[in-house]
């Protein structure tokens, strides 16, 4: 499936829009990560951002063409085929980087809800971590994986919302 070009937005952009939705946030900006433990030791010590709860981000495709966003706890392993089972997806792999570009105008490394206002057409269907929930902040690359963002989990939920997505929650403790 071929998806036309995107004009992805700036962070600045997002930040606006999340300001517009009246989301409060707290950015701290970082070397890029590329990795759940490379994100683990570069936060050791910052105030607010220790003690969220820190996204996982997957971007999957199922063999029918259909997008998947999953976002997780990035402590939460992920059984594809199970939560494929759990969705109704037909057996998930990894969407191709140029795939995610064209839908959510992000690059590898830097997969994020937060991305969710690219996907103008909502292409993407969204699948929530039931435990995000639970965190008083859950933290998310802001378009880009040189900074992380806190913000509650109710307003991540409304952003996504407000993306035109409603979310798929799953208690993946349970797959």
């Amino acid at each position: 499936m071929t998806h036309p070009p995107i004009t992805p937005v700036t962070r600045d952009q997002l930040f606006e829009r999340l300001k517009a939705l009246g989301i409060e946030t707290r950015t701290v900006t970082h070397s890029p990560l590329h990795s759940v433990a490379e994100a683990r030791a570069a936060r050791q010590g910052i105030p607010g951002l220790s003690s969220s709860g820190h996204c996982k981000n997957l971007f999957l495709k199922d063999k029918k063409g259909a997008l998947y966003l999953i976002v997780v706890l990035e402590t939460q392993n992920v059984p594809i085929q199970t939560l494929a089972r759990r969705i109704g997806a037909a057996r998930l792999s990894f969407g191709r980087p140029e795939l995610l570009q064209e839908t959510l105008g992000i690059t590898p490394g830097s997969v994020t809800p937060f991305a969710l206002i690219n996907d103008r057409a909502v292409t993407v269907t969204v699948v929530l971590d039931q435990a995000l929930l639970a965190h008083d902040l859950v933290s998310c690359h802001p378009l880009g994986n040189d900074a992380t963002t806190a913000l509650k989990p109710a307003d991540l939920c409304r952003f996504i919302r407000a993306c035109g997505h409603e979310p798929v929650f799953v208690d993946f403790e349970r797959l």
